[in-house]
């Protein structure tokens, strides 16, 4: 998958909205809930490559980066609860990377019955 794609991806999530809230920075990119403003996924680039870091269980974190070389441990973030998908040459097939997004989605929505601060 690559960047655009994926970004036409998030444009399709209801209750999704996407920004780029740093001064200066016109390529690192928030998809975050239009609820909370939280975040559920933040496009970068380091070093060359371009990734998504995304909000994930810590078993299942594991998991993904001992079976996917395009997955590592989230740069810049929790490592234990958060993990960075490389896009371009990865071995980490659409499917997954629209899977691994909504899971990120549903960890960092609004808990019920939790209120919010006006």
């Amino acid at each position: 998958m690559e960047r655009a794609d994926y970004l036409d991806f998030c444009r399709s999530i209801a209750g999704a909205s996407i920004d780029q809230p740093f001064e200066d920075d016109f390529y690192s990119t928030v998809v975050r809930h239009t609820d909370t403003g939280k975040w559920f996924a933040v496009l970068l680039e380091h070093g060359g490559r371009e990734f998504v870091n995304l909000k994930c269980e810590p078993l299942e974190a594991e998991f993904l980066c001992c079976a996917y070389a395009g997955v590592d441990p989230g740069y810049h973030m929790n490592k234990r609860h958060w993990i960075s998908v490389y896009f371009g040459a990865s071995d980490v097939p659409d499917a997954l990377v629209r899977e691994l997004t909504m899971a990120s989605f549903r960890l960092t929505a609004r808990k019920p019955g939790r209120l919010t601060r006006s």
